[in-house]
Protein backbone atom coordinates (compact mmCIF):
# COMPACT_ATOMS: atom_id res chain seq x y z
CA UNK A 1 0.00 0.00 0.00
CA UNK A 2 1.42 3.32 -0.57
CA UNK A 3 1.77 6.14 1.62
CA UNK A 4 -0.74 8.21 0.39
CA UNK A 5 -3.01 5.29 1.05
CA UNK A 6 -2.31 4.40 4.21
CA UNK A 7 -2.62 8.49 5.66
CA UNK A 8 -5.47 8.78 3.43
CA UNK A 9 -7.63 5.85 3.87
CA UNK A 10 -10.71 7.63 5.40
CA UNK A 11 -9.70 11.13 4.40
CA UNK A 12 -13.08 12.06 4.00
CA UNK A 13 -14.48 13.58 7.00
CA UNK A 14 -17.98 15.18 7.48
CA UNK A 15 -18.82 18.85 7.50
CA UNK A 16 -19.49 19.93 10.77
CA UNK A 17 -21.06 23.64 9.29
CA UNK A 18 -24.77 22.96 9.96
CA UNK A 19 -24.91 26.30 12.17
CA UNK A 20 -22.79 28.51 9.33
CA UNK A 21 -23.40 30.80 7.33
CA UNK A 22 -21.93 28.98 4.18
CA UNK A 23 -22.30 25.33 3.87
CA UNK A 24 -19.37 24.29 1.53
CA UNK A 25 -19.15 20.33 0.56
CA UNK A 26 -15.26 20.25 1.15
CA UNK A 27 -12.56 22.70 0.68
CA UNK A 28 -11.42 22.64 -2.88
CA UNK A 29 -8.25 24.42 -3.79
CA UNK A 30 -5.74 27.58 -3.02
CA UNK A 31 -3.84 30.16 -4.78
CA UNK A 32 0.26 31.30 -4.87
CA UNK A 33 1.42 34.12 -7.15
CA UNK A 34 4.71 32.69 -9.36
CA UNK A 35 6.54 35.48 -11.77
CA UNK A 36 7.02 33.15 -14.73
CA UNK A 37 5.08 29.72 -15.36
CA UNK A 38 8.00 28.30 -18.19
CA UNK A 39 10.74 28.79 -15.52
CA UNK A 40 8.43 27.47 -11.91
CA UNK A 41 7.04 24.44 -13.72
CA UNK A 42 10.31 22.42 -13.85
CA UNK A 43 10.85 23.13 -10.25
CA UNK A 44 7.29 21.94 -9.44
CA UNK A 45 7.07 18.78 -11.31
CA UNK A 46 10.72 18.01 -11.09
CA UNK A 47 11.40 18.81 -7.63
CA UNK A 48 8.43 19.02 -5.30
CA UNK A 49 6.85 16.09 -7.47
CA UNK A 50 3.63 17.99 -8.41
CA UNK A 51 1.02 17.32 -10.80
CA UNK A 52 1.01 20.52 -12.94
CA UNK A 53 -1.91 21.47 -16.17
CA UNK A 54 -1.62 24.26 -17.47
CA UNK A 55 -5.49 25.43 -17.62
CA UNK A 56 -4.67 29.43 -18.98
CA UNK A 57 -2.52 31.62 -20.31
CA UNK A 58 -1.03 32.74 -16.87
CA UNK A 59 -2.47 29.79 -14.90
CA UNK A 60 -2.10 26.33 -13.93
CA UNK A 61 -3.15 24.07 -11.56
CA UNK A 62 -0.92 21.84 -9.34
CA UNK A 63 -1.75 18.69 -6.91
CA UNK A 64 -0.12 15.58 -5.05
CA UNK A 65 -1.94 12.67 -3.71
CA UNK A 66 -5.24 14.37 -2.99
CA UNK A 67 -8.40 15.82 -4.61
CA UNK A 68 -7.11 19.17 -3.51
CA UNK A 69 -5.44 21.87 -5.89
CA UNK A 70 -3.25 24.84 -6.09
CA UNK A 71 -3.86 27.13 -8.61
CA UNK A 72 -0.83 29.02 -9.53
CA UNK A 73 -1.07 32.86 -11.11
CA UNK A 74 1.53 33.95 -13.20
CA UNK A 75 1.70 37.79 -12.08
CA UNK A 76 1.72 40.51 -14.89
CA UNK A 77 5.01 42.20 -15.68
CA UNK A 78 3.91 45.52 -13.96
CA UNK A 79 2.78 43.52 -10.95
CA UNK A 80 4.89 42.74 -7.69
CA UNK A 81 4.80 40.17 -5.92
CA UNK A 82 2.97 40.12 -2.15
CA UNK A 83 6.43 38.84 -0.04
CA UNK A 84 5.59 36.08 2.01
CA UNK A 85 7.25 34.28 5.01
CA UNK A 86 7.74 31.10 6.32
CA UNK A 87 4.83 30.71 8.33
CA UNK A 88 2.93 31.30 5.34
CA UNK A 89 3.76 27.72 3.46
CA UNK A 90 2.58 24.69 1.50
CA UNK A 91 3.14 21.14 3.92
CA UNK A 92 4.21 17.89 2.21
CA UNK A 93 4.27 14.97 4.39
CA UNK A 94 7.10 12.40 4.12
CA UNK A 95 7.24 8.50 5.42
CA UNK A 96 10.54 8.68 7.86
CA UNK A 97 12.80 11.55 9.37
CA UNK A 98 15.48 9.67 7.12
CA UNK A 99 13.05 10.87 3.86
CA UNK A 100 13.53 14.38 5.63
CA UNK A 101 17.24 14.20 5.68
CA UNK A 102 17.20 12.94 2.44
CA UNK A 103 14.85 15.71 0.67
CA UNK A 104 16.96 17.95 2.74
CA UNK A 105 19.84 16.90 0.78
CA UNK A 106 18.37 16.39 -2.53
CA UNK A 107 16.98 20.35 -2.37
CA UNK A 108 21.19 21.20 -0.95
CA UNK A 109 22.39 18.97 -4.31
CA UNK A 110 19.53 20.73 -6.46
CA UNK A 111 19.53 24.17 -5.34
CA UNK A 112 21.28 26.28 -7.78
CA UNK A 113 19.54 24.11 -10.66
CA UNK A 114 16.14 25.20 -9.62
CA UNK A 115 16.83 28.43 -8.27
CA UNK A 116 16.45 27.61 -4.46
CA UNK A 117 16.43 30.97 -2.54
CA UNK A 118 16.80 29.95 0.97
CA UNK A 119 16.81 26.17 2.35
CA UNK A 120 16.47 25.95 6.34
CA UNK A 121 18.04 23.33 8.24
CA UNK A 122 15.79 20.38 9.41
CA UNK A 123 14.58 20.85 13.52
CA UNK A 124 11.63 19.45 15.58
CA UNK A 125 9.20 21.96 15.91
CA UNK A 126 5.47 22.45 16.03
CA UNK A 127 5.02 18.12 16.45
CA UNK A 128 6.84 17.72 12.93
CA UNK A 129 10.79 17.02 11.99
CA UNK A 130 11.00 19.54 8.95
CA UNK A 131 12.51 21.58 7.12
CA UNK A 132 11.48 24.84 4.20
CA UNK A 133 12.16 25.88 0.98
CA UNK A 134 12.14 29.07 -0.07
CA UNK A 135 11.56 28.60 -4.32
CA UNK A 136 12.45 31.08 -6.86
CA UNK A 137 8.95 32.87 -6.90
CA UNK A 138 9.27 33.34 -2.96
CA UNK A 139 6.67 30.59 -1.95
CA UNK A 140 7.55 28.62 0.89
CA UNK A 141 7.32 24.86 1.31
CA UNK A 142 7.63 22.47 4.07
CA UNK A 143 9.00 19.31 3.89
CA UNK A 144 7.61 16.81 6.78
CA UNK A 145 7.47 14.02 8.77
CA UNK A 146 4.63 13.27 12.08
CA UNK A 147 5.91 10.50 14.01
CA UNK A 148 2.74 9.92 15.21
CA UNK A 149 0.86 9.02 11.41
CA UNK A 150 -1.34 11.93 10.09
CA UNK A 151 -0.76 15.01 11.74
CA UNK A 152 -4.18 16.16 10.57
CA UNK A 153 -6.09 13.83 12.42
CA UNK A 154 -4.48 14.53 15.29
CA UNK A 155 -4.84 17.72 15.38
CA UNK A 156 -8.73 18.21 15.17
CA UNK A 157 -9.36 14.74 17.41
CA UNK A 158 -7.30 16.44 19.73
CA UNK A 159 -10.23 19.54 19.59
CA UNK A 160 -9.34 22.99 20.92
CA UNK A 161 -6.54 23.42 23.47
CA UNK A 162 -6.52 27.22 24.02
CA UNK A 163 -8.87 29.72 24.03
CA UNK A 164 -9.23 32.51 21.36
CA UNK A 165 -7.38 34.78 23.92
CA UNK A 166 -4.12 32.37 23.93
CA UNK A 167 -4.94 30.61 27.74
CA UNK A 168 -4.63 26.63 27.79
CA UNK A 169 -8.55 25.46 27.86
CA UNK A 170 -8.91 23.39 30.99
Amino acid sequence: MSLISELTEDARVETNNASSIMKPAFMSHGTLELRDLRETRPFYEQFLGLECVQHGRRSMAVRCGMKFHIVCLQLRPDEMAHPLGVNNHWGFELASRLDVDAAHRAARDHQDRFKIRQITDPVEAHGVYSFYVEDLDGNWWEFQHYEDGFQNEDLFDFGDRFNADGTPIG
